[in-house]
């Protein structure tokens, strides 16, 4: 059943200032907890939530005041926030034809994503300079679905660049400390790494987002062309991801640098993580909708579009990554959208040594994620809060991630029992690649809300956000 909505014209009450828009319904995502609520909207801003034991009443609670539209829940859906993914490759300028800021948010949107981070790679120029900054603002004005910030990058000898990217609006900074796959983005060592954190903690404490494999390992590693995972696995050993996060964990406890780990997919390293945070080291930690739901040992031969740095791994380390967040070790739970063309995702006919790495799942994640989460007796209000409050929360988007007044009336109307298949040719991304390609999953996004209206595929409404500039 589609979400009902009833139109109403300002004046039916007497009002002095109409709401534009009015959401109620039985089950309302508010303050943690699913509830009957009715929500009101001016100027794309929460203004009020009222809960109730019923719909009639909250409805009452906000009757002197007109709405412009009103939307009525059906019975099988939830409102929730629009979900915060701070971890998207759009590759836009100089390496669009992978993806591009109109394709990557139309997926977004339709996935329930009402904010992304743009990661400062696989673009062409890196956001490493302001005016590299300044390019793909450029490339995004007036295109972009949902609203979108910027990551900055640290290389090799940028360091002097950092500061002024702070001060034009980065919400932190990526680096690796392996190869990332493109030679205009070149990984640091752990020295430069730390001295890169010693800039960071004095530039309005900028948050340092780490790649972390150990390059040295990686190199040693075999590396054969095979269609087996089993061999890619090996080629990305868990020692690499437990090493890399280890050096991370010591160089910012010696600074004091706000630091994160990106997509964890070792679970060995959840001890050593959980240690660090008691030990107040400033560490947050994220992990992506591909190694809580799929397993190495699923894995067809030559299935290259499995193939991620750092790697799917075993289904009992997937089951470990989920008592990971169950117990707060991982923070939030972001998608690592990397999509590439067909020539290169599927390069080497099957060879993962050949292929490209990186999987997309923008429009996915919530389905995915809320699927295996449901099997496991986790609840929706968790599964949104690391989708959605956590990752906003850290990269300081503090207008989103809930539904509270003062905060964007970015929402979405999600039917959390209704199932689907998925087809790879219906998705928004540029490139019909996934491995979820015929996968039954739960949870269905029926429409997505920024800024209190709805995401319209044809008309790009989103704004470019800075780091504290958020209206």
């Amino acid at each position: 059943m589609a979400v009902s909505e009833r139109m109403s014209r300002a004046g039916a009450v007497a009002t002095s200032e109409p709401f534009d828009l009015v959401v109620r319904g039985e089950r309302v995502l508010v303050g943690g907890e699913i509830v009957p609520a009715t929500v009101a909207v001016r100027g794309g801003v929460i203004v009020s939530v009222t809960t109730d034991s019923g719909t009639d009443a909250v409805l009452a609670s906000v009757s002197e005041s007109a709405a412009t539209r009103t939307i009525v829940l059906a019975d099988d859906e939830v409102l929730i926030p629009g979900l915060v993914d701070t971890h998207v490759h759009v590759n836009e300028p100089g390496r669009t034809e992978w993806e591009g800021f109109a394709s990557a948010t139309r997926a977004a949107a339709a996935g329930g994503v009402t904010t992304i981070v743009d990661m400062p790679l696989n673009s062409i120029p890196p956001t490493t300079t302001v005016d590299a900054l300044a390019v793909k603002r450029a490339a995004a004005e007036g295109a972009v679905f949902v609203d979108v910030g910027f990551w900055g990058g640290v290389v090799p000898g940028n360091l002097g660049d950092l500061a002024p990217l702070v001060e034009a609006g980065v919400f932190g900074f990526k680096c690796f400390l392996v190869h990332s796959g493109v030679d205009e983005f070149p990984p640091v060592t752990v020295d430069e790494l730390e001295a890169a954190m010693r800039v960071l903690v004095d530039a309005d404490d900028s948050l340092l987002i780490v790649h972390a494999e150990d390059a040295a390992l990686i190199d040693g590693a075999p590396h054969p062309h095979s269609t087996s995972y089993a061999d890619f696995l090996a080629s990305r050993p868990r020692a690499a991801e437990g090493a890399a996060i280890a050096a991370v964990i010591e160089r910012a406890g010696r600074t004091g640098v706000r630091a994160h780990i990106l997509h964890l997919s070792d679970a060995d390293a959840l001890d050593r993580i959980a240690a660090a945070k008691r030990h107040g080291v400033r560490l947050t930690v994220e992990t992506c909708p591909h190694y809580l739901t799929l397993c190495a040992e699923d894995v067809p031969a030559g299935a290259t579009a499995y193939k991620c740095c750092p790697p799917i791994r075993e289904a009992g380390n997937r089951d470990a990554l989920w008592r990971g967040l169950a117990s707060g070790t991982i923070d939030f739970v972001v998608s690592d959208h990397s999509p590439a063309p067909a020539s290169m995702k599927f390069a080497g006919d099957g060879d993962f040594a050949e292929a490209w790495g990186g999987i997309a799942s923008v429009q996915l994640g919530l389905p995915l994620v809320w699927t295996e989460a449901r099997r496991r007796g986790v609840a929706l209000a968790r599964v949104v809060e690391w989708m959605s409050q956590a990752p906003a929360r850290r990269v300081g988007l503090d207008s989103k991630g809930a539904i509270a007044p003062g905060r964007a009336a970015d929402l979405v109307v999600f039917a959390p029992d209704e199932r689907f298949t998925v087809d790879a040719e219906a998705l928004e991304h540029r490139h019909p690649i996934t491995p979820y390609d015929g996968r039954e999953l739960t949870g269905v996004v029926r429409t997505t809300l920024l800024a209190g209206e709805p995401v319209d595929r044809s008309v790009p409404r989103g704004r470019l956000l800075r780091r504290g500039v958020e209206r």
